[in-house]
């Protein structure tokens, strides 16, 4: 697999109020991630893009919402994203 291949993976970072906590205290980043994603790719992703060595990889499948906005029915849409743990140490800098 190429470089281009993992960054077919990881989509982008998912930078929330709630993730900057944990990056900053815990060492546990948040991305958003191709539908096809599992642990081992996105694990390997990280590893191949950013140069740290992830510890554990947790998959979440976020369902898609129906909204209500100014009078007209709408959706959000769902995203699968991965929380990935990095060792002691290790930052990833998003710039």
């Amino acid at each position: 697999m190429n470089n281009t291949d993992y960054k077919a993976i990881i989509k982008k970072p998912r930078v929330t109020e709630k993730s900057g906590i944990k990056s900053e205290s815990e060492n546990v980043y948040t991305f958003e991630v191709a539908s096809k994603a599992t642990k081992i790719s996105v694990a390997k992703a990280v590893r191949e893009i950013y140069k740290v060595n992830p510890v554990k990889v947790n998959i979440v499948n976020l369902p898609s919402k129906k909204t209500f906005s100014r009078g007209k029915m709408g959706t959000k849409s769902g995203v699968k994203k991965a929380v990935v743990f990095l060792k002691k140490g290790e930052k990833i800098a998003f710039i």
